[in-house]
């Protein structure tokens, strides 16, 4: 009874397994047409979302466009939405990081597709972000001189090499080679970090370098020759030598922090921001009228690049966020994941901005410190969430049309903005007398009031 039983069990594992094994290639073909749908359609959200702008992107930029102008023309008369001096933040200071984070979004939208030739793709990135450098440097090098006079020109060995259009293009290229070349998984919702983990390292080696240079490098007594005339304390030949006593590593102060030393060894001091922002913090005691007392101390002469090469680094990944951002866009279909996603990441650089503030890393625009990073690009990502909500899910486009119209055209608005073609324009329409037209009165009575 005992054999026969054993017979009967071999007998029918024979017959399950070769069941199993004529049935598991079906249910193999059936779980890859399930994976090749999801793959399908996976590719024609992709395809949808390149063939079509993204409104609410737009808007983003256009917003960004607009605040820009604000604060341009009337911050000098509203103190409170400029540039804060140093530390804190102000309206003004959240331009820079939504342009970045817009950059990167749009980054992701570009290159939302597998790359067929990585060289070429990366050739194309380095051409726009050159031609971005090289329209900066002619706007904002000195090249144009303001509403104040219709001359042009800049001598070359005192040009600013750097500003706002250049932080974009250096943003620019670094988060392009990390989307062209770093490796990246197949897109799961539960394994977002891991997915563009290589892209978080990236952000890792970059606060890192960051946070070496700014905390490590010996910053020495320094000096420099005053070639403008904000004081009274000119010699002879109209320049004064000042000399900033440093000797220290880590201060984040504006008179001996690291990033205004690179600076001025790797660019030279005479191609720096000739009008910095901390000029206005009580130290210096500059009047009304832009002029600074005897009693200023040293480094209030000085000039500073707030667009500086080692504060260029954190700006690269704020870049390098908002490419993330632009991941979530391109790769989950529901409005509802999409703003999950982007809602956790941005209550998530949140704290952690705000924590690395309170343990005593200040939030400074000017050294864009790693505080000031998180801080406004997660201003910008809520900031997106909500627009993305307004514009492109409930649909109140038309309530932004505006906005939207200035984010597509943001360059052309941005260069006659920043050289102030359309205030010149204005300026040529007078009463009788030059002195008697619109931006004039505008100036006298209500900006310098």
């Amino acid at each position: 009874m005992s054999s026969f039983c054993s017979k009967s069990n071999l007998n029918f594992r024979r017959k399950m397994t070769e069941l199993q094994v004529q049935v598991q290639p079906l249910l193999n073909e059936h779980e890859d047409d399930e994976e090749s749908q999801q793959q399908q359609q996976q590719q024609i959200v992709v395809e949808k979302i390149s063939n079509r702008r993204i409104a609410s992107l737009d808007v983003f930029r256009g917003l960004s466009i607009f605040l820009m102008v604000v604060v341009d023309y009337a911050g000098s008369s509203l103190p409170i939405i400029a540039h804060a001096p140093w530390n804190g933040l102000h309206l003004a200071d959240f331009v820079m990081p939504m342009f970045l984070f817009a950059a990167g979004v749009s980054l992701a939208i570009v290159y939302n597709k597998k790359v067929q030739c990585r060289y070429e793709a990366t050739w194309k990135a380095i051409v726009r972000a050159v031609k971005l450098f090289v329209l900066g440097v002619f706007l904002q090098g000195g090249y144009l001189h303001g509403i104040t006079s219709l001359t042009y020109g800049v001598d070359v060995e005192t040009i600013r090499l750097l500003g706002i259009l250049q932080r974009i293009a250096i943003g620019y290229i670094v988060a392009a080679v990390c989307e062209i070349w770093l490796p990246r998984q197949t897109w799961k919702k539960e394994a977002f970090l891991r997915n563009y983990i290589w892209h978080w390292c990236a952000v890792f080696f970059l606060c890192t370098i960051y946070i070496g240079l700014t905390y490590g490098q010996y910053v020495a007594d320094w000096q420099f020759n005053d070639l403008y005339t904000f004081s009274s304390l000119v010699s002879e030949n109209g320049t004064t030598i000042h000399t900033v006593k440093c000797s220290v590593r880590g201060d984040l102060g504006p008179a001996c922090n690291a990033a205004g030393m690179i600076d001025r060894f790797i660019l030279g001091i005479d191609h720096l921001y000739q009008k910095p922002v901390y000029r206005n913090m009580k130290e210096c005691n500059m009047s009304k009228d832009g002029q600074l007392s005897e009693a200023s101390p040293s480094w209030c002469y000085a000039p500073f690049e707030p667009e500086g090469i080692l504060s260029s680094l954190t700006a690269s990944v704020a870049c390098i966020i908002g490419l993330q951002y632009g991941h979530i866009l391109t790769e989950l279909q529901g409005h509802k994941d999409r703003l999950c996603n982007w809602s956790f990441m941005s209550v998530l650089f949140l704290v952690i901005g705000s924590i690395l503030a309170l343990l005593g890393i200040p939030i400074n625009k000017s050294l864009y410190t790693i505080s000031y990073m998180l801080v406004t690009s997660a201003a910008a990502g809520i900031t997106f969430c909500a627009l993305y909500l307004l514009v492109d899910v409930y649909g109140w486009r038309r309530v932004a049309f505006g906005l939207e119209w200035m984010g597509k055209h943001s360059l052309s608005i941005f260069i006659l903005v920043t050289s102030n073609l359309i205030v010149i324009a204005l300026q040529g329409f007078y009463w009788k007398t030059p002195h008697n037209n619109m931006i004039h009165w505008i100036v006298s009575h209500v900006v310098q009031k």
